[in-house]
């Protein structure tokens, strides 16, 4: 079993993935769950990469996802807890029932959905991530109409799945994306 390194796995999402909002939605997802990883001891790698990589099919098949991705990671030989979270972040979409069981699992799918409210927000309102408030973003989470294609129930039970309180989750995700730097603010 190997992991990509972090170029290469750049290269897949430039080749598989076109959409630059799915790109950063990539980015920001692996940047979430790799700062778990380091708050938790675990894997800083491997989470990094099954963030970023775990809708490397959707652009291309998203009525299919993540079946297509399965497949290329187990023909690349990818590590099982990267397949295993990828899988079940998907539970309930697309015909897949395979629950979350790991860490891992857990913290990709309480840091999907919610990275699109993020995105969101400050599309809204073009702020860095460090000077985002959470009860601002706690709000717009509580208001349908804001995003309204994110799933709101997937993100408030992953979280618990997770472990984590909403208030803890969106301070740690504002302490994590600090760094980022985002095409919103870049086209201003």
């Amino acid at each position: 079993m190997s992991l990509p390194t972090r170029t290469e796995a750049k290269d897949l999402l430039e080749k598989h993935v076109t959409d630059d909002y799915q790109r950063f939605h990539a980015l920001m997802v692996g940047t979430a769950v790799e700062g778990y990883a380091k708050k938790l001891g675990e894997d800083v790698e491997l989470w990094f990469l099954t963030g970023y990589l775990h809708d490397l099919d959707y652009d291309q098949h998203p009525t299919e996802h993540p079946g297509p991705s399965l497949q290329w990671f187990k023909e690349w030989d990818y590590p099982g807890e990267l397949i295993q979270a990828v899988l079940a972040h998907a539970n309930g979409f697309n015909g897949f029932t395979t629950p979350a069981v790991s860490q891992l699992d857990k913290a990709l799918i309480a840091c999907d959905e919610i990275c699109g409210i993020f995105y969101a927000y400050q599309k809204l309102n073009p702020i860095p991530f460090s000077d985002m408030k959470a009860k601002s973003i706690k709000k717009r989470l509580k208001e349908e109409r804001f995003a309204p294609g994110i799933d709101r129930s997937h993100i408030m039970n992953g979280v618990e799945d997770f472990g984590v309180t909403i208030d803890e989750h969106v301070e740690n995700l504002i302490e994590f994306f600090k760094d980022l730097d985002s095409p919103v603010l870049a086209a201003q």
